[in-house]
C-alpha cells in the first residue's frame, strides 16, 4: 500500500465509526446475502457483539497500516483463531466483497474510486496475511 492510500483507509475508517453499529450489521447482512451457508460459522443469534468485535478489529488494522509489523503477529493470530472457527480460504474473496459493499453504502459519495481502490488494497493485505498464516497453522496441525 502506498502512504496516500493508508491515509485513504485511515481518513475514511473515521466517517466509519460514528455508523459503526449499522456498518456492522450491514456487513454480516450482505456476507450473508452473498454466501447464506457463511451463516453457520456464526452460531449467535445477536450479531451485535459479533459486530462489536468485527469494528474493534478492523480499527485495529486501519490504525496499525502505517506500521503493519507491529500489527501482523496480532493479525496472524486472527486467523489462526479464524481456521478453529470453520473460516477457509474461499471465504476471504466473499469477506472482501462484503467489507466493499459495506462501505460503498456507508460511506456513500465518500467512497470515491480511490477510496475504494486503497481499501481494496489494504483489505488485499490483511487477507493475504490471514491465508499464509491460516495454511501455516494448518500444515503445523
Amino acid at each position: 500500500m502506498t502512504p496516500d492510500q493508508i491515509r485513504l483507509v485511515q481518513d475514511s475508517f473515521r466517517d466509519v465509526v460514528p455508523i459503526r453499529v449499522a456498518a456492522a450489521a450491514l456487513f454480516y447482512e450482505r456476507l450473508f446475502a452473498i454466501d447464506e451457508g457463511l451463516r453457520a460459522l456464526f452460531p449467535v443469534r445477536d450479531m451485535t457483539k459479533q459486530g462489536a468485535k468485527l469494528m474493534a478489529s478492523l480499527g485495529f488494522v486501519v490504525h496499525g497500516l502505517d506500521r503493519a509489523d507491529t500489527i501482523l503477529p496480532t493479525v496472524r493470530e486472527l486467523a489462526r483463531r479464524h481456521v478453529t472457527y470453520g473460516v477457509q480460504e474461499r471465504h476471504y474473496p466473499i469477506v472482501g466483497q462484503a467489507l466493499i459493499e459495506t462501505l460503498a453504502a456507508g460511506l456513500g459519495t465518500a467512497f470515491t474510486p480511490a477510496v475504494r481502490e486503497a481499501w481494496e488494497a489494504a483489505y488485499g493485505l490483511l487477507a493475504s496475511v490471514m491465508i499464509a498464516a491460516a495454511r501455516e497453522h494448518q500444515l503445523a496441525a
